[in-house]
Formats: C-alpha cells, structure tokens, sequence
C-alpha cells in the first residue's frame, strides 16, 4: 500500500501557523514513508472562497518547501458528489428534510429547555408524499441529511489510541444544503475515496466528524477508511487558538512583516509538541527522517513568538550563501561569501544585513568619544594588506603604545571603525572594511 495523504484548506482566509502544523505532519509523514501529499482546495463555499486566497495558500505551501504531488479544487468535483448523493439515496442513507433554520433553531430551545440533547428528532423520516409536496409548493428545498446508524464508531487513533464514539448522541448530518452545496463532512469522504487516502492527519477537533465520517465511508464503499491521528492543537503563548479568521500569525505576515525564514518555521513545528528537542533544521528530508507520530505529545502545544525569533536567528547562523547570495541582492546587498560568512552569525533577521554592509561598505559616521586614544592607535595601524592576523597585531600595538588593555582597549576602536559596540570578530571585519576607510575613521570622518 502506498501511503496517500492531503492537506484540504479552505480558501476563505490566509494559512497560519495552525494550519501549516498540519500541513507539515502530512508532508513529513508522507516522505517518512515513500508515499505521496495531496493538497486540495475545500472550495464548495463559493460565497467566502476566493481566487485570491487560492493563490496565498499555494503560494505559501510553495515558500515553505512543501511540494505536493497532487492537487485537486472541490468546485472541480460537484458532479461525482451528486453521482455519489443519489447512490446514498438509493440505499436509503439520506433523506431530505424541509425544515427550516428558524425552525432547526427553535427544536433545538425546546429540547434544551426540556433537558434533552438537541440532537435532530428525525420528523423528516415521518414525512408522506403529500407533505413532501406541500413544502415544495410553498417554495421549500429540501437539505438532505445522512442517517447514521446507532452503533459506536471505533478505531485506533495514531496519536490517541483506540477510539470510541456513540455515534447514537450525535445529530444526523446534513451533507448537502438546500442549494445543493455539499458541505464538507460529506465532500470531504468522497474525495478521500475516489483519491484513494490512506492517512489523516489533523487536529483533535475532527474526532467527531472523523466518527461520522467513518460511517459515510463505509456506505460508499467497502474499501477499509484510512487510518487517523488527531493531535492537540496548537495555541498562542497565552493560550489563545489559532484562527484564521481572527488573522492570528499568519504565514504570509510572518513572511513578509516579520520576515521569519521558512526553515525556522518548519523546524520548529516539526517538533513542538513532541518528545523530540526543537533544533534548526535547514532541511524538509532531514525533517522527515527523524519524523514519528508516535512522538506526538497529548497535552497541548504552546507557539511562542519569542521563540521563534530566537531559532530564526538560529537558522540563518547556519544558512550557506548560496541559500540568500539572491535575496541579499534585493536587499542591495551585493556581498561575497566572506562578508556573509562573517556577519550572519550576528543577524536576526535577514535585512540586519543590511547594518553591517554599510559598517563594510559605508558612509558610516564614526562614535569617537576619546580622539586622543584613536589618533595614537592610528599611528601604529599595520601595513596592508590585511588578513585576520592584522587585528591582533595592532591591538598588540596600541596596547604596547598607550598601555590600554581589555574593554578599555578594543571598546573605542570597535565604535570608532562600526559605530557600534558589538557585532562581529572584528579581526574578521577589519579585512573587510579595508584600510582606507579605516584610515578615515579613526580620522573622524563618515566614510
């Protein structure tokens, strides 16, 4: 069997974190094991979908690595979830209901009222033809619900264990409104069948559809339904879910506003909330080697900004020139390797560059707050050319001539050639800033 798994956004919003978590188990799961990841476009809404959104999902998937190797939109597909309505009719597993939201609404208060479940009492069933007819004469169309049999629901959860569901306290489902929109309970099976999935994996709040659709499934067809996993979702550092309605961290604002790096989004999901360390990672098949399922934790997993702020700048400590040598260019940065080699280990995010190539390049207005210092320390500046031996010698230089050492020392000259007073080796970035430019600064001029 080859293992099949999807990712099925909705484009009526922005991905975010939440949703990418989900995204990466599938895709590591699906490489882990030589199988294939589908993303599909839960598009049936056509009144909140949007092209544009469309577009951001496939675009964000894209920045992230995530590559699937299938795709397939909902809206593409109305004519096999009719073809599969009518054989549920025919067996007798759907039926159409006539009542109304303010009348579904009002059930609801009274069975409430009354201490019952507000589970659907089933008055369509009772329904005779000459009903039928008097709600169509009236302007009615019918939605059409699935008639769920009363027998729990089992399964063994690949994150939770075996699973139990009285499937007897839930509502029959209504698949099909009275548009003729199938909603996604029932699309949902339908594509997972005719795609042959043999895996889902998604959060913990599906264990109820995962119940129900389990047993539209089985009405379909007699194939075996996939194997689950529901994992916790993940909240904010104060506890907050993730939504998308709500704009919460979006991955395009993380990209474009924060300016995170996609493997420092990827490693960190990759392994919060498992058992396993979160460590930056620049690669997705490396991610998906040590990826296990079976690690994923029960308690729920906190996403702390700070957090990862901190591993981005982790990321780009280890990221090679080749990986950004493009987008320094954009950035106006047109640097060699040397010069990324020295400063990445000092950046957070990738536009702090952008600091340390005018410190390299200039006009940068020199911090001299002792001249008397710096002008004696000119006076002993090593003969060119320069290499990181030229650092130490000087200072050797400048200790020998002035009788500074330490902080005393090496603090004014730092300031005096960057404008700051931290910041790379500066036996590495002497080299880089040259000799003239040196000069002119410890001469007290922008340069």
């Amino acid at each position: 069997m080859t293992v099949a798994v999807r990712i099925a956004p909705s484009p009526t919003g922005l991905l975010h974190i939440g949703n990418i978590r989900a995204a990466l188990f599938n895709y590591l799961f699906a490489r882990r094991h030589g199988g294939n990841f589908m993303l599909r476009l839960d598009d049936t809404d056509q009144e909140r979908s949007t092209e544009e959104f469309a577009q951001a999902i496939e675009r964000d998937m894209s920045w992230l690595g995530l590559k699937w190797d299938r795709f397939a939109r909902q809206s593409d597909r109305l004519t096999h979830y009719a073809a599969t309505i009518e054989k549920l009719k025919s067996i007798g597993r759907v039926y159409d209901c006539y009542e109304t939201q303010e009348e579904l609404s009002l059930k609801r208060k009274t069975q409430l009222a009354r201490g019952l479940p507000p589970v659907y009492d089933r008055a369509a069933l009772k329904l005779s033809d000459a009903d039928r007819a008097a709600h169509i004469a009236q302007g009615r169309k019918p939605h059409w619900r699935f008639r769920l049999d009363g027998t729990a629901v089992e399964w063994n959860d690949l994150v939770q264990g075996p699973k139990s569901f009285p499937v007897a306290a839930l509502s029959d489902p209504v698949l099909v409104r009275e548009d003729g929109v199938p909603l996604y309970t029932f699309s949902s099976v339908v594509d997972d069948v005719d795609f042959s999935i043999t895996h889902v994996l998604r959060g913990e709040d599906h264990v109820t559809n995962t119940a129900v659709q389990i047993q539209i499934w089985q009405a379909i067809t007699s194939a075996p339904p996939p194997q689950f996993a529901h994992f916790p979702l993940i909240v904010s550092a104060s506890g907050i879910e993730m939504s998308k309605r709500l704009g919460t961290l979006s991955i395009a604002s993380m990209r474009d506003d924060m300016e995170i790096e996609p493997a420092t989004i990827t490693s960190l999901l990759a392994r919060l909330g498992t058992s396993e360390p979160i460590m930056p990672c620049l690669s997705l098949e490396e991610l998906a080697r040590g990826f296990d399922i079976g690690k994923i934790s029960h308690s729920t997993p906190k996403f702390d900004m700070e957090e990862i702020k901190a591993l981005n700048a982790k990321i780009l400590h280890i990221t090679p020139f080749d990986a950004v040598r493009e987008r320094l260019v954009t950035l106006g940065i047109t640097a060699d390797e040397p010069f990324w080699n020295v400063v990445r280990a000092n950046l957070e995010k990738l536009s702090d560059g952008k600091i340390w190539w005018q410190v390299v390049q200039g006009p940068l207005a020199p911090v001299i707050s002792e001249p008397d210092f710096i002008k004696a320390a000119a006076e002993v500046l090593p003969p060119a050319p320069w290499d990181e031996n030229s650092w130490p010698a000087w200072t050797n230089a400048v200790k020998a001539k002035t009788g500074r050492k330490g902080k005393e020392l090496f603090m004014p000259l730092r300031q005096a050639l960057t404008g700051a007073d931290h910041g790379p080796e500066m036996k590495l970035l002497l080299p880089l800033i040259g000799v003239e430019r040196v000069k002119a600064r410890l001469a007290g001029k922008t340069a």
